[in-house]
């Protein structure tokens, strides 16, 4: 089974833990503008793979900053080499207040030789703000940035807090890149009555890893979970799993449908479809990466649960037990990651807030795999989820009323020949997401999101150990938001990965003879704007920067 030996590229990289954009391609650490093409002119392409080429880059926008004042910090620097976490302390800017109308965090990183993907995360105060992976790097180094909007967290960066990062790597005679980040936040410092619209009052974590306290005037709560599946095991790639009964090196219970669950004190509080994350040395093949990585690489986007239907519940005062779970793991096996951050919203005028959950409806898990038995072997999976949870809160400006309406679906062809020698996958995640607002002051207004994530490739090696990996990722999302049924505002983003590369197996890098093209478009466009960039790189070099709507 040739191919299997070299799909997993995570080995031993396993994360020590329990919306709209993707990855964005950094500003200079000078602050100035990064305008689309001067990331790297056209040229032309070498023959093959040599041993440098151009610094990773997405088709993402940068984050958009305000004017006027602007105070940055090092929140942390260290260089990993092996599993020791960096540790550090921070505290909150000079110059800039504690109210902000914008916080950014950029990661700058760096690495050279030979080393495999990696993962890591960065918390502050115990609070995950960042999750990300890594490049595999050239022999001759190179240099990557990410930045992220991180103003949710602004509670949280309001006091002196204990920093933890760690990138869990392994360096010895053969993987010899030592990963050498920084990561530095900038704060946009915000007028004296600013108050934003969209930070949360508070960031909570969970105490034991279950538990939530929240404040007794809260009206609003949203869990995010940073939910990863990785380590280097099957779970890495979940959605090539199969059924026990098919002869395939990924077995599960019952095949590849993975749905992850959130709920509050026993009761289902959300259902979501996680995104089918693509590392750096996925499908076997990082030729695919190493200037373009798929979406969400860099910059893992945590899933959303609106628990604000709960708030009459966990407004008591008591702790409550609030657990996150992935449907589909075969019982006993590890490979996922899911850490929760709560943000919550206050009733400034209040000091408690009273309510009721008033529904809480599930249907039935529809989850089947039909294995067909062949030349090729044939996986047909479908699954199907909804949800609905409903409830008021009695609050200083009047009873507020919160529905959240959740359908998953997820339909995949899996084939692959005996040996595994060619192995490909068409598959389509949907999560559709309805949040209803009704209060005395107005109609009713709602927000429908529906994310759709798709992968489409094969994976081939030839008699002669020839590997070629065609591959088509996409994350799309479309946002409606409605009142009493007329369109307020609307956005619909497409992020669409493409890639066509080979190499030859079990031979030294100066023979492997790579060859790839790869290509990113990145396009968001809406009331509020447009964005539109393409990328396309050839042997590693970056023959096409385009932008324009």
């Amino acid at each position: 089974m040739r191919h299997r030996i070299v799909m997993s590229m995570l080995v031993g990289a396993t994360l020590l833990a329990g919306t709209l954009l993707g990855a964005s391609p950094a500003r200079p650490a000078d602050g100035s503008a990064r305008m689309p093409g001067a990331v790297g002119q056209p040229a032309g392409p070498p023959d093959e793979f040599g041993t440098d080429w151009h610094d990773p880059v997405t088709a993402a926008p940068p984050v958009t900053t305000p004017s006027g004042k602007s105070c940055r910090i090092t929140l942390a620097e260290a260089r990993f080499r092996d599993f020791t976490p960096y540790r550090g302390t921070y505290a909150p800017p000079n110059g800039c207040g504690h109210r902000w109308s914008k916080v950014v965090l950029r990661l700058d990183g760096k690495v050279r030789g030979r080393q495999f993907d990696r993962l890591g995360y960065l918390r502050v105060g115990g609070v995950e703000i960042l999750r990300t992976s890594t490049p595999e790097p050239s022999p001759e180094g190179i240099e990557w940035s990410v930045e992220k909007d991180v103003m949710r967290y602004s509670d949280t960066f309001r006091r002196a807090q204990d920093v933890e990062m760690l990138i869990g790597n392994v360096v010895d005679d053969t993987y010899t890149g030592v990963i050498d980040v920084r990561v530095t936040l900038t704060f946009y410092a915000a007028g004296r009555h600013f108050r934003s619209a969209t930070a949360p009052d508070r960031v909570l974590t969970l105490a034991d890893g279950t538990t939530l306290t929240t404040p007794r005037n809260s009206e609003r709560v949203v869990a995010e979970v940073y939910a990863t599946g990785s380590g280097g095991g099957c779970e890495e790639f979940w959605y090539l799993a199969v059924p026990r009964q098919a002869p395939y090196s990924c077995q599960a219970d019952r095949g590849p449908y993975r749905e992850v669950q959130i709920t509050v004190d026993g009761r289902l509080a959300g259902i979501a479809a996680p995104f089918p994350t693509v590392w750096t040395g996925g499908w076997s093949n990082p030729f695919l990466w190493y200037v373009v990585p798929g979406p969400r690489a860099f910059d893992v986007k945590p899933i959303e649960y609106d628990l604000t239907p709960f708030v009459g519940l966990l407004d008591d005062g008591r702790p409550h037990r609030v657990e996150v779970s992935v449907t589909g793991v075969p019982q006993g096996q590890s490979g996922w990651s899911t850490p929760v951050n709560v943000l919550v919203w206050q009733d400034a005028r209040s000091t408690r807030v009273t309510g009721r959950l008033t529904a809480d409806r599930a249907g039935d898990l529809a989850d089947s795999s039909t294995y067909t038995p062949g030349s090729p072997h044939r996986v047909d999976t479908e699954g199907r989820h909804r949800l609905t949870v409903a409830g008021y809160v009695d609050t200083s400006h009047g009873r507020v009323t919160t529905t959240v309406s959740r359908r998953l679906a997820d339909t995949s062809t899996h084939r692959w020949t005996d040996g595994e020698d060619t192995d490909g996958l068409d598959a389509t995640w949907t999560d559709d997401e309805t949040v209803t607002v009704a209060g005395h002051a107005g109609p009713a207004t709602s927000t429908h999101t529906r994310r759709t994530y798709t992968m489409n490739g094969t994976t081939i090696v030839s008699a002669d150990d020839r590997l070629r990996t065609v591959l088509t990722l996409g994350d799309r999302a479309s946002v409606v938001e409605a009142r009493n049924g007329r369109r307020l505002g609307w956005s619909r983003l497409d992020d669409t990965y493409t890639g066509d590369a080979a190499y030859t197996l079990n031979v030294p890098r100066d023979r492997r003879h790579a060859v790839g093209t790869t290509g990113e478009r990145y396009r968001l466009y809406g009331s509020g704007g447009c964005y539109d960039r393409t990328l396309t790189t050839v042997q590693g070099v970056l023959t096409e920067d385009r932008s324009g709507c």
